[in-house]
């Protein structure tokens, strides 16, 4: 089992890392549109923040995490209307998203081993919450670093986001109004480092191999799989490829394949 403190470190080094990509930019870079239909750079960034306060709301006072939810003017519109709230100058939006996230890593902290926090449409560990909010991180890092034009190097800190994905896979199926598969599925991904990264039984007939990164962008939504280098043999780990999501919440539109008009959940 993971440490919540070696959780905690990864997401501030994997939120420093984001931070140091977009802090440099000039007022009007924070702009540029995403991949993201509507979102900017800057929309990205008050994303991460009001995910954060939300999350620290969900750690220390569950009655004002729900109040967020009932007294929401259009649940559906929730997460963008949240972005819409946090967004704000980038000095502004910037000291808000390092306070934001050094709260949250307190409040984590903080909770008793065993209890589960409110989310949205489950309950989570304070383990679970800090590996959601490492994926989450990253997964908006990637939309600003396409925004910009930029690959950004993988780390080990992409096993979080793949075993979240991996552990998603029900959800994924379930999110799509698909019966949840019972027949296990081999994960086998290549990670950064030149180790590999495994999950489910080595006898499994369904089976997932390819880059850890690769993994971690179709279960993000960032990447259609026609353009990964991922390989499925068996049908549930097929069909996987078409529904994965590691993200809480109804599916995702996920992103047309590369030459396509389209773009991100």
């Amino acid at each position: 089992m993971v440490d919540l403190t070696d959780l905690l470190a990864d997401l501030a080094d994997e939120s420093a890392h984001l931070d140091t990509l977009v802090a440099p930019l000039p007022a009007v870079d924070w702009a540029r549109p995403t991949p993201a239909p509507g979102w900017s750079i800057g929309h990205q960034i008050a994303h991460l923040a009001w995910t954060d306060h939300v999350a620290v709301l969900a750690a220390t006072d569950a009655e004002a995490f729900y109040a967020t939810v009932m007294n929401a003017p259009d649940p559906s519109r929730l997460v963008d209307d949240g972005a819409e709230e946090f967004l704000a100058p980038p000095a502004d939006l910037l000291a808000r998203w390092r306070a934001g996230r050094a709260a949250l890593a307190d409040a984590l902290a903080a909770v008793p081993a065993g209890e589960k926090l409110p989310w949205y449409g489950t309950r989570m560990s304070a383990t679970s919450m800090a590996t959601a909010r490492i994926m989450e991180t990253w997964a908006h890092g990637e939309d600003v670093a396409d925004a910009l034009g930029v690959v950004r190097p993988a780390s080990d800190r992409l096993r979080h986001v793949a075993h979240l994905g991996v552990r998603t896979l029900g959800h994924g199926f379930a999110a799509q109004g698909r019966q949840v598969p019972t027949a296990p599925v081999r994960v086998e991904l290549a990670g950064p480092g030149g180790d590999t990264w495994v999950w489910g039984p080595a006898d499994a007939a369904d089976r997932l191999t390819g880059p850890a990164r690769d993994f971690c962008l179709l279960v993000t939504q960032r990447r259609h799989r026609a353009d990964l280098a991922l390989l499925a043999t068996g049908p549930v780990a097929d069909e996987w490829l078409d529904v994965a999501q590691a993200f809480a919440g109804p599916p995702g539109a996920g992103r047309e394949p590369a030459g396509r008009n389209g773009a991100a959940a």
